[in-house]
């Protein structure tokens, strides 16, 4: 009985042992949300990525011994990734959203982004995000259009034609 404890107790903990090092792998997914915010008059958008996986995309670009939290070159470069792998369309007009800045909270990457609110403070988009598909087949991307306990949220994976949702205020 100890015995069949002890090897339970010690498959548990496998996953921990090596300083963390397997809890340490690529999530393969990266939220962002599409806001309105009413203050500004803008569309807010605001990527989270997980560093762990932003420092193996920058590795796969090319870009050597990339770190993401002690260098804002490699945030940068990243950021400037992101903003090219996320295409949104207002109202039928395809738009390139400016770039606000980025910062790291415990283990995410956000990347901040913001257009423009029409008049009528609600907008037909057109969204497609593709961040990290060309990096793995196997991620997936959910956009969450809209704030509050109530979002709309599209899925992509790699290849994935661009979606419609519609962002009210």
């Amino acid at each position: 009985m100890l015995r069949r404890l002890m090897l339970a107790l010690a498959l548990l903990l496998a996953p921990f042992a090596g300083g963390g090092s397997a809890l340490a792998h690529q999530q393969k997914i990266a939220i962002t949300t599409v806001a309105l915010n009413a203050r500004t008059g803008m569309i807010e958008i605001m990527h989270q990525v997980p560093l762990h996986d932003a420092e193996h995309a920058l590795t796969a670009q090319g870009i050597s011994n990339p770190d993401i939290i002690g260098s804002s070159k490699s945030r940068e470069q990243f950021a400037a990734y992101v903003t090219r792998r996320f295409l949104i369309a207002v109202d039928g007009t395809a738009v390139t959203p400016a770039y606000v800045g980025s910062e790291i909270t415990g283990g995410s990457l956000w990347v901040y982004q913001e257009i423009p609110a029409p008049a009528a403070g609600k907008a037909a988009l057109r969204i497609n995000s593709q961040i990290l598909t060309d990096i793995w087949a196997r991620q997936e991307n959910r956009v969450n259009i809209g704030g509050g306990t109530r979002p709309q949220t599209l899925i992509f994976k790699a290849g994935d034609p661009a979606r419609e949702a519609m962002l009210n205020r």
